[in-house]
């Protein structure tokens, strides 16, 4: 795949006009002060996974409407706490997958929580949350799944699951409740950047750092018109059939860009790009970097696709978190 999007010159400049509705904070100031009165003690279950330097735990805590969320939490065992903490959200079609695959971060002295994605967990990942009742007709996937409302929509529900996350997460006596970095690759980028903005409004210890990578979910519309790959091309094979549903689907989808979450957060972020990456254009990733709030760094990979760094990134993310958090 060659590069096909702007050069990197404009990309770095690129800061597109934002379509945000006039409601977008009271929506979620609405939809996150509705929610309190679903947040419950979660449970925290010692799992045996044969990690004998590590305590690997089964989480469950309360979601979007009180729903039952699961998760991974991995500590070292030889480090006492609180520790600095980072929280994961997961890329499209995946689940919270097996322990194993999350033994990194622990292993260089922090603790890492894993949060399951509701309704998804048959694709790259395994999962074990279930959605609740369904609304709305959707062609495959999530992405058009209840798009005919704000209110009805499936992100509605996940992002108020990754805030209960954060708080879930700094509930536990491991966790020191004021070192946590949120962060996720492609749909789990786009949950990051809606976290790290919610939870700055309902969390008295918000997360203090940011890692989003190739972010999904971010300046949809646009993505829709020079990608026909999945998972946008869903909403194009759904407008291509519900040809009068244009303005009402894309006005559903601007309550959940990742560019109006990115003007809300201040928090420091690391952001990676592939500029070959016809899943998450590039112009994408720059939309939200360039109008992220905060302090901001954007790790560029040429000639990479929407694996962007791979191995090469995870490298990065220690360097940032220990930068940030400390070891």
């Amino acid at each position: 795949m060659p590069q096909f999007d702007l050069p990197l010159s404009e990309l770095r400049s690129y800061l597109p006009q934002r379509d945000e509705p006039s409601d977008f904070d009271a929506f979620w100031d609405r939809t996150l002060a509705e929610q309190r009165a679903h947040v419950r003690t979660p449970s925290f279950e010692e799992v045996d996974a044969g990690y004998s330097q590590l305590v690997t735990e089964d989480v469950t805590f309360a979601g979007y409407d009180g729903q039952p969320v699961k998760g991974w939490l991995l500590t070292p065992r030889h480090l006492s706490g609180p520790l600095p903490t980072v929280v994961t959200f997961i890329g499209y079609g995946g689940g919270r997958g097996l322990l194993g695959e999350w033994t990194g971060l622990p292993s260089a002295g922090f603790a890492h929580f894993v949060m399951d994605l509701r309704g998804q967990g048959s694709g790259h990942r395994t999962g074990d949350t279930a959605d609740g009742p369904l609304a709305g007709p959707h062609l495959g996937g999530f992405m058009t799944l209840g798009v005919g409302s704000p209110d009805t929509y499936y992100y509605r529900r996940l992002f108020v699951d990754a805030v209960h996350a954060v708080e879930a997460a700094q509930s536990h006596p491991a966790v020191d409740p004021s070192r946590i970095v949120v962060s996720g690759g492609s749909q789990g980028g786009g949950i990051t950047l809606a976290a790290a903005a919610l939870a700055q409004r309902v969390n008295d210890a918000p997360p203090v750092g940011a890692i989003v990578d190739v972010p999904f979910l971010s300046h949809m519309r646009r993505a829709t018109e020079i990608v026909d790959t999945a998972p946008y091309s869903e909403i194009a094979r759904y407008l291509g059939t519900r040809r009068h549903d244009v303005d009402s689907v894309f006005r559903t989808l601007s309550y959940f860009d990742g560019v109006n979450f990115a003007t809300r957060s201040t928090i420091p972020a690391m952001f990676s790009v592939g500029l070959l990456d016809d899943v998450c254009p590039p112009s994408c990733v720059f939309a939200a970097h360039n109008h992220y709030a905060g302090p901001k760094r954007m790790k560029v990979y040429p000639y990479n696709g929407h694996e962007q760094g791979g191995a090469f990134q995870d490298v990065e993310h220690l360097a940032f978190v220990r930068e940030l958090i400390g070891s």
